[in-house]
């Protein structure tokens, strides 16, 4: 939903093509960029159907613009994601479904998820992992409050402060002293502050994951 976020997926995408491929046939991509406090006021007044509509009236326009799937590029919108695919014009690839994957990959059996209060205290990540017997665990209540406070006051404005990524290096050291063998950064943003090397337990990146999911899409046709 934010620019911080989709200059990733953009990046990543191009970048990595040419790296794979050696020259510059990188997939067409087109961008709808929301107006970010729609959204923002919206889900504090629990509309989500008026999310819902706007997702789905973005994705209409890119594919009436020639796009071929689609990307939801946020974590927190995939609490509606079943019912935009439902509406959806185009095929689109699930930011929920590609990191569950991932982490059966792994064979994880338990691990954190980071996000925003929505997506911490949501069911749609947790259904997801469960059904391939993984067990989602979130920090605790004022934890939650304190991580979604730096998405939405300092992530999505590029701001990235060392105090925040100690506060979140915190919380990740809370969850693995409850037993998560891995930790899911649910939120597109949180990447830009935590990196694989900043703690010791496997971290999930739902936005390269997902990058990488339309990437090998876009080369191959198939999910």
């Amino acid at each position: 939903m934010s620019p911080e976020s989709t200059t990733i997926y953009y990046e990543y995408i191009t970048r990595t093509y040419r790296e794979r491929f050696g020259d510059h046939s990188y997939p067409e991509i087109l961008v709808y960029s929301v107006s970010f406090q729609e959204f923002v006021n919206w889900m504090r007044e629990d509309r989500w159907d008026l999310i819902t509509e706007k997702i789905v009236e973005g994705i209409t326009h890119l594919h009436k613009g020639g796009a071929d799937f689609g990307l939801i590029g946020t974590n927190t919108m995939h609490a509606v994601f079943d019912e935009v695919e439902k509406r959806s014009p185009m095929p689109l690839i699930s930011i929920v479904d590609a990191t569950a994957e991932e982490v059966r990959k792994e064979h994880l059996k338990v691990v954190g998820l980071l996000g925003s209060t929505f997506t911490m205290g949501g069911d749609f990540y947790k259904r997801k992992l469960l059904s391939y017997s993984i067990q989602t665990l979130v920090p605790e209540k004022k934890d939650q409050e304190h991580i979604n406070r730096i998405i939405f006051e300092e992530l999505v404005n590029g701001q990235i402060l060392q105090s925040s990524r100690r506060g979140f290096i915190r919380v990740i050291e809370d969850l693995k002293d409850r037993g998560v063998q891995g930790v899911i950064l649910g939120c597109t943003e949180i990447p830009l502050l935590i990196r694989e090397e900043d703690v010791d337990v496997k971290l999930f990146d739902t936005t390269v994951i997902h990058a990488e999911k339309a990437l090998n899409y876009a080369i191959s046709g198939k999910q």
